[in-house]
């Protein structure tokens, strides 16, 4: 039997692999503070990591290079911690940008996540989302104030 001679054309899956390279993100972070494992809930949800650097917050999707979300700390208007038993658990945390609206993640340890966040945003800017509750009340107020 034979050893047949690899072929050294390009083959599709190397065009895509340099396609990947070639469209790889720059970071806008030139110091990194934490890289952790994260969820995105923008659209359909997405897997990836969340890097928190001195220049702002950055989402890269594992699976497709292409998909990534980039917020500078000038841009962040507030960091919204949805808190339950009374600081015990967060599910998840958005960041409401000046111009681009609200982007949820939730992350394995968002604790840490917002302790990075923090230093580079003031305590006046990270809120806490209302709970169930307050917003049934805030419903039920709203009708009896039209009536």
């Amino acid at each position: 039997m034979k050893r047949e001679e690899r072929s050294t054309e390009f083959t599709t899956v190397h065009v895509r692999y340099f396609q990947i390279l070639v469209n790889m993100v720059q970071s806008i972070n030139t110091k990194v503070d934490l890289v952790i494992e994260g969820t995105s809930y923008l659209g359909f949800t997405n897997y990836g990591k969340i890097m928190i650097g001195d220049k702002g917050f950055e989402f890269y999707n594992d699976r497709d290079p292409g998909k990534f979300i980039q917020i500078p700390w000038e841009e962040v208007e507030y960091v919204i911690a949805s808190v339950l038993f009374k600081g015990k658990w967060i599910p998840r945390y958005a960041i409401q940008t000046k111009q681009m609206g609200t982007f949820p993640f939730s992350s394995k340890n968002p604790k840490v996540v917002l302790r990075a966040i923090h230093a580079y945003i003031p305590k006046n800017q990270m809120v806490s989302s209302l709970s169930f509750f307050d917003v049934v009340k805030r419903g039920v107020k709203a009708k009896l104030k039209k009536k």
